[in-house]
């Protein structure tokens, strides 16, 4: 097998994930299988249970696995399809490795950090079947936690028939007198060697390009040559970073450390595809009105939607981030469009149902996703159907109008985690809808993150008063797409389209709403 391993230094935060799915793009781009790996050091599960101030977005795959948002950057970029096996984390490892001492699997030894945690490590890496397996190692080298699993692929790298090439990824301070700074990298290099490890290749994050004094002191105190040391700059999207390291030859680079052999081939869709996002002819403004605004990463695929879908519209999307709890009705106005995105617990909750109602009123164009739905269930329930009291159990248990509540399988679990409605579940659309002209077919495939749903209850009240009910998980009668049809554009999903939406392939609800946006800011 063929590994590329991606390990970050000086600090965290340096962008990593997209390094490694833009590296991923351009061998994929050359006719290469490539299988992402993402290697996380907390003692969580999975990031299911954090707050997203803590850690970002979590990105949920089709098969109900809570992961990284670095996994949301691997199949955007990739086009791909992930399963959970694609994020490795501390606790997970540790879990399995402690079921199976429970079980007696190890029966008559003593149970150790090695070979038995390192063994369990290095069996996930090779379950993978692909041309490369590209590995992604969280945390920045030196950290306690993430020691052990540079230690599984130093052993790992030894194993006869393997090839592997390590990237470090490293900080190049740019001081006020304009010289890029290298002794952080020499620090952090110095500290990958104390583990075993040799990087092949550096890749100097800083705010310019490399100088090359700067490239000839890192290669010289590094052990690499200079062609194997590359720039990371500041670029002005995340997709252009595949084009700036073709022009510094990464593709040959890792061709001759690989010993990669099949025929090359260069496919141009992808650039394509980004620069015509990169040169748009007309633009709209949406408001973002969510609960973690503070932190853009909380929302990042669905800041990466609106590009694909505002690429699909020849359209740049201005997006403003809207703290849903610090502003009143009037805030509303001077947008093209309104998202109310999903989120947890009651903060901001009618500040949320205020963008609702101010979109419904005021014809604006409106997506709401998860919470974004159930708010707009209970705006219409309170200030249409004439049930003022109606709410969501989440924030109300004792609600006259519970419009919002708990299915009963979710009543009675206490666990937190792993336990919502989580991945890819089928939605039948009514023919004829503003659903089903969006995606072209009558049923399709979505990715969930939940656990409260539209109370069955209320749904013929909801009809009766003009609430179109467009698409359901039919097996459990759960309510999926809600929309106006007297609207210029009103929809909302309990799912989550942002999860699968792709450069080639944009989301349908995303790319209706920037073409609504437009048309309506045209009128």
């Amino acid at each position: 097998m063929k590994y590329i391993v991606v390990t970050g230094g000086v600090l965290s935060g340096l962008g990593k994930g997209v390094v490694a799915a833009s590296i991923g793009r351009i061998l994929k781009d050359r006719g290469y299988t490539v299988v992402p790996v993402k290697i996380d050091g907390y003692v969580n599960v999975d990031p299911g249970t954090m707050n997203p101030y803590e850690h970002g977005e979590v990105y949920v795959l089709d098969d109900g696995s809570e992961t990284d948002l670095d996994l949301g950057h691997y199949e955007r970029f990739l086009n791909v399809d992930l399963t959970g096996q694609s994020n490795i984390t501390t606790g997970s490892v540790y879990k399995k490795v402690i079921e199976k001492e429970r079980r007696g699997e190890y029966l008559g030894k003593t149970v150790q950090v090695i070979p038995h945690i390192t063994d369990e490590i290095k069996s996930r890496i090779r379950k993978f079947k692909a041309d490369i397996v590209l590995v992604e190692v969280g945390g920045t080298v030196g950290d306690l936690e993430n020691r052990i699993f540079i230690e599984s692929l130093r052993q790992l790298s030894l194993d006869k028939g393997n090839r592997f090439l390590f990237m470090h990824l490293s900080y190049i301070p740019l001081i006020l007198s304009g010289e890029q700074k290298t002794k952080p990298t020499q620090h952090s290099v110095k500290e990958l060697l104390s583990l075993g490890i040799q990087p092949d290749i550096i890749i100097g994050r800083c705010a310019d390009h490399l100088t090359e004094e700067t490239r000839r002191k890192l290669a010289m105190f590094c052990g690499v040559k200079p062609e194997h040391v590359l720039s990371d700059p500041d670029m002005d999207d995340i997709y252009l970073l595949a084009s700036e390291f073709r022009r510094q030859h990464v593709a040959e680079l890792i061709s001759k450390k690989l010993d990669l052999k099949k025929p090359t081939k260069d496919s141009r869709k992808w650039r394509m595809l980004v620069d015509r996002m990169q040169k748009p002819d007309s633009q709209v403004k949406i408001g973002v009105v969510g609960k973690y605004t503070g932190l853009e990463d909380a929302y990042i695929s669905i800041k990466e939607s609106f590009k694909h879908a505002g690429a699909a519209n020849n359209c740049s999307v201005d997006l403003e981030w809207i703290e849903a709890d610090k502003l009143g009705y009037g805030n509303f106005k001077g947008y093209d469009g309104i998202l109310v995105p999903g989120g947890f617990g009651s903060r901001g909750l009618e500040d949320k149902i205020k963008a609702v109602e101010y979109a419904r009123t005021k014809n604006v164009p409106f997506l709401g996703i998860c919470l974004g739905l159930q708010v707009a269930v209970i705006e219409y329930a309170r200030n249409v159907c004439g049930l003022e009291d109606a709410n969501t159990t989440e924030a109300d248990e004792r609600t006259a109008h519970p419009v919002i509540d708990l299915i009963p399988e979710q009543k009675d679990i206490h666990d937190k985690g792993g336990t919502m409605r989580l991945g890819g579940y089928e939605c039948e659309l009514v023919k004829g809808s503003l659903a089903h002209r969006l995606y072209g077919r009558r049923t399709v495939s979505e990715r969930h993150r939940h656990r409260w749903e539209v109370n069955p209850d209320y749904v013929d009240v909801l009809e009766d008063g003009g609430m179109v009910f467009s698409g359901s998980y039919k097996k459990r009668n759960l309510m999926e797409i809600v929309e106006l049809p007297d609207h210029p554009y009103f929809i909302a999903s309990q799912f989550h389209p942002e999860f699968k939406s792709r450069l080639e392939t944009p989301a349908p609800l995303f790319l209706g709403l920037v073409k609504a946006a437009l048309e309506c800011k045209k009128d």
